[in-house]
């Protein structure tokens, strides 16, 4: 069911798919509810500066995608880390 790095194979991988999907939409919505929980302690803003938004200056703009990058990236990765480690566990497979 895995290759010798632990790579999915075959039937297993197939079966991840639907499994992959659901942890990286639940990644993606807590990072935006962290985000925002971390923009607002910063900042003092009650909403998060949008793009295209003429009530912030770019750099505010700039610095707000920064960390919602870094958190986002961290965020899915750290979900859909465990999601995989989780799922190679309930095959009884190397993890």
């Amino acid at each position: 069911m895995t290759t010798p790095t632990g790579e999915l194979t075959g039937v297993a991988k197939l079966a991840y798919k639907p499994f992959g999907t659901v942890f990286g939409i639940l990644g993606g919505l807590l990072a935006g509810k962290v985000f925002g929980i971390i923009w607002k302690k910063i900042s003092k803003e009650p909403e998060t500066p949008a793009p295209l938004s003429e009530d912030y200056s770019t750099r505010e703009v700039l610095i707000a995608a920064t960390i919602q990058g870094a958190i986002f990236g961290l965020i899915t990765t750290a979900v859909n880390r465990y999601g995989i480690k989780g799922f190679r566990k309930f095959l009884n497979s190397k993890g």
